[in-house]
């Protein structure tokens, strides 16, 4: 499912249930400098993720200063996040000029202790190559390292490296809890562009070697993935940058299933196996 770029006003983008991607949750907040915005998310655990502006969060008894460092748009320095435990009631000020907020969240009962991760806390893999048109990095916010402080939510930024190419191939699912072969995780992206008038493509196909859908994808669009195959790519000559939030039905390691018709590719593209054990 796309939802197209639009005006939240600061309400859920994927709320609590939803239709299709019930384990996920998603937000944007907006704020101006001195805006303080609280949440709280009964029966979800959450990351605060600024997309720009710095902000200051307090969660559990904790402060959290200065959290974002990126002021243009979302190549502009490192990611930073808070985690906030399952249900826990969570408020961040705005300290720039604006600031974008992202919150991800998953589906979780337990509560846990929040945490901070700054820029240096992050868990970076790139691979890929230029020749295989598939070149990109990706920067865990909440990536493997944390498997013992978080439920089971996974937050990344993925990255286009250099102008066009595609991303999320060799085409994979996750939508069946079938361990080990398969886990079911929800997924919920949020595309940006550079510049920001580029565009590109989702593909989403439901079955191997059958017609799937494909989305027009924009600077601002969001990407509900409830089942099937989903490769996407970017125009050439532009950036392509998404915010991945994937949420776990029994488990939080990501156990993808590569689509049989093109599962020879996974030994054509360089790393690519380590960008899979990042998930794990």
């Amino acid at each position: 499912m796309h939802i197209a770029p639009h005006d939240n006003q600061n309400q859920p983008i994927v709320d609590t249930d939803h239709p299709l991607v019930p384990l996920n949750y998603f937000n944007i907040v907006k704020l101006k400098q001195g805006e303080t915005f609280a949440y709280q998310v009964p029966g979800y655990e959450t990351c605060i993720a600024p997309a720009t502006g710095s902000v200051t969060i307090e969660v559990g008894g904790q402060r959290h200063e200065g959290i974002g460092n990126r002021t243009k748009d979302v190549w502009d320095g490192e990611p930073e996040g808070v985690y906030v435990p399952t249900g826990m009631e969570a408020r961040f000020t705005c300290l720039t000029g604006t600031a974008e907020v992202f919150i991800a969240g998953a589906k979780f009962d337990k509560v846990l202790e929040p945490f901070a991760v700054r820029a240096e806390d992050l868990d970076v893999v790139q691979y890929g190559s230029d020749d295989t048109k598939t070149h990109r990095k990706i920067k865990h916010i909440l990536g493997t390292k944390y498997h013992d402080r978080v439920g089971r939510l996974l937050v990344s930024e993925l990255f286009t490296v250099g102008a066009g190419g595609w991303s999320g191939f060799p085409s994979h699912k996750h939508d069946t809890d079938r361990l080990p072969d398969e886990s079911r995780h929800d997924e919920t992206y949020n595309f940006r562009f550079r510049p920001d008038y580029g565009s590109g493509l989702q593909m989403l196909q439901r079955e191997d070697n059958e017609p799937g859908d494909a989305y027009h994808i924009m600077d601002g669009s969001t990407v509900l993935i409830d089942k099937g195959y989903h490769p996407c790519c970017v125009l050439p000559g532009y950036e392509m940058y998404y915010f991945t939030i994937l949420g776990g039905l029994t488990q939080r390691s990501l156990k993808q299933y590569f689509q049989p018709t093109h599962a020879d590719q996974l030994h054509t593209i360089p790393g690519i196996m380590d960008m899979v054990a990042k998930f794990k």
